[in-house]
């Protein structure tokens, strides 16, 4: 009976903090990245979620320049070199670096990926502004860790 009532424990510990989910996340990220250094990879992620919930932002897919890349290109699938305004905001939003309310002004113009790679390493270094102050030893790692070159 002991062992049961450990199980149902061990159990409401895991759903109550989302280890699963957090543990899926983890492996399916790691299995399609496919970092050379995988043990460094996750505990770079396990640090950009502690970010999101320091600074309130919802935890943000940091991509690195290839990504970033594939993800606009992915987006302009007739190969014209751009994307509509609605692609662009959706991505952001996708990536986490956009709420659902931030109104976000369309000038007219079609979103190129040099604008596109500007507004998505502008946004990850704001999110790491944030968190500026509140642990400089853990900024300094996150900050060499997310901003994008």
């Amino acid at each position: 009976m002991e062992t049961s009532s450990r199980e149902l424990q061990a159990a409401e510990y895991l759903e109550k903090h989302q280890i699963k989910e957090v543990v899926s996340y983890l492996t399916s990220a790691l299995l399609f990245f496919r970092p050379e250094k995988p043990k460094e990879y996750l505990i770079s992620l396990l640090e950009r979620l502690r970010i999101a919930k320091v600074t309130g932002v919802a935890f943000p897919f940091f991509m690195d320049n290839s990504n970033i890349v594939a993800m606009f290109e992915m987006m302009d699938s007739s190969g014209r070199g751009t994307i509509s305004f609605v692609q662009y905001k959706e991505a952001l939003k996708t990536l986490g670096l956009c709420t659902e309310d931030e109104d976000l002004q369309d000038d007219g113009h079609k979103i190129t990926l040099d604008k596109f790679k500007e507004e998505v390493n502008k946004r990850m270094k704001e999110i790491c502004e944030k968190t500026k102050g509140k642990d400089s030893e853990s900024y300094q790692t996150a900050a060499g860790l997310l901003l994008l070159h």
